[in-house]
């Protein structure tokens, strides 16, 4: 689907996700993984191998292998069932985004208004 529209959040592009159902069984079987490494990870930290140098570096491997497992999980999800969404944006200059007027770019000084800030701060309802 796409849109002529150009203001700002129009959608510009969205393409379907593809849904395959090779990709939700690869999901299913490394989520499969994913749950028989955690429960190595759990077995072998309440059996104490985190003790002994080479316990802990075989731990530090299964959480590596858990993390690296996930992301496979989320890449494949991301890639196969979300939508492809394309947002038509405002394009700004660099300054817009710190400064409210072109003219404050060089910045104020802090002793600009600092007596009329101390006034507002200990008493609230001072008028000018």
């Amino acid at each position: 689907m796409m849109s002529s529209g150009s203001t700002y959040g129009d959608i510009h592009r969205y393409e379907q996700p593809r849904e395959s159902p090779a990709a939700a069984l690869a999901i299913v079987l490394l989520t499969i993984v994913e749950i028989v490494f955690v429960g190595l990870f759990t077995w072998g930290l309440l059996n104490g191998w985190g003790r002994s140098a080479e316990g802990n570096m075989f731990l530090g491997g299964v959480l590596g292998v858990i993390f690296i497992d996930l992301s496979f999980v989320l890449l494949l999800y991301r890639k196969e069932f979300l939508p492809d969404v394309m947002i038509v944006k405002k394009r700004r200059r660099k300054w817009e985004d710190l400064y409210v007027r072109e003219e404050d770019v060089d910045g104020t000084s802090v002793t600009d208004g600092a007596l009329e800030n101390a006034k507002r701060a200990l008493y609230p309802y001072y008028k000018r």
